[in-house]
């Protein structure tokens, strides 16, 4: 199959960047299962598994941007990652965020169950990540750790009263902001190596999710190496998190009484659900069944 994907930006990016990783895995993932992709992106940008068409970023985020004359010849279907329909082409794209309008084009994809409940969208595909990208140890260390921007809506405040009353030691990560408790330390936005061996030798990952995360990709990075989670049962986590991975409750008095349990979940456990469930390979196949459909019949029917 010959796909287009349309991303407004520059890929794939260096530190920060949920959107951007998932555009660059699915890419990948098609690519490893025998598709042609080709990427219309920003000037730039290098992802070896497509061919790359450059588009200007701030046209290409436009509402009226047209993205026909980018089409090489003979593409088979477009997934663009912002709202778009094409005339004549067979059309595809993913709410990434929160949707905030009424009048969305049609074969909208959403990230979860829920996300696709609460958003109107036809079909819903769990975002994927490359394992290759992840250190896995099921050794830990001394601490549990936030990973994620500092907002009250992460629940960062919960993870730090959670850590500090469940005694255990805390690494803040993605972001700067005071924090005057002994115990927890604060490292501001963290990638690469860094972030790869904060992932790997934490002891928890606390995702108190204060709001209705669309899916939660740092949730499956920890996963993947070996960390287990403990989150709120808001939007996507519980489709994600099992017994077998983690551990979720719905007040942080919930969280802080599973966090004992946290310490019997086996490492290799939370890799298994990842690569069960949620790989790069895996979100690619999910897509590949909507690409047909979209094909077929010109529009995607909800499950």
């Amino acid at each position: 199959m010959r796909i287009a994907l349309l991303y407004h930006g520059r890929l794939p990016v260096e530190r920060y960047g949920g959107t951007e990783r998932v555009v660059v895995w699915l890419a990948r993932g098609l690519a490893e299962l025998g598709h042609e992709v080709t990427l219309l992106a920003g000037p730039g940008s290098r992802v070896p598994e497509a061919r790359l068409v450059p588009v200007d970023p701030f046209q290409a985020e436009h509402v009226d941007f047209d993205p026909r004359p980018f089409l090489p010849p003979g593409i088979d279907v477009l997934h663009a990652h912002r709202p778009i329909a094409v005339p004549g082409v067979p059309t595809l794209w993913t709410l990434h965020g929160t949707a905030n309008r009424a009048d969305y084009p049609p074969n909208m994809v959403c990230l979860s169950a829920d996300h696709m409940k609460r958003s109107g969208g036809a079909a819903f595909v769990h975002n994927g990540l490359d394992p290759a990208e992840y250190r896995f140890s099921a050794l830990k260390q001394d601490f549990d750790l936030f990973l994620g921007r500092l907002h009250s809506a992460k629940g960062w405040q919960w993870a730090v009263e959670g850590a500090r009353r469940s005694g255990k030691k805390l690494i803040v990560a993605g972001g700067w902001r005071p924090v005057f408790r002994r115990g927890v330390r604060v490292v501001g936005t963290v990638g690469g190596e860094r972030k790869r061996d904060l992932l790997a030798g934490a002891a928890c990952l606390w995702m108190p999710a204060r709001w209705d995360e669309p899916f939660g990709l740092t949730t499956i990075e920890a996963m993947v190496s070996g960390t287990p989670v403990l989150g709120t049962r808001r939007g996507a986590l519980p489709e994600i998190v099992t017994t077998e991975s983690g551990a979720l409750g719905d007040t942080l008095d919930e969280l802080i009484a599973a966090r004992p349990s946290i310490a019997g979940i086996d490492p290799e456990g939370c890799r298994a659900r990842v690569l069960e469930r949620f790989t790069h390979r895996v979100m690619a196949e999910r897509y590949l069944e909507l690409y047909r459909q979209v094909i077929e019949t010109g529009s995607l029917s909800s499950p």
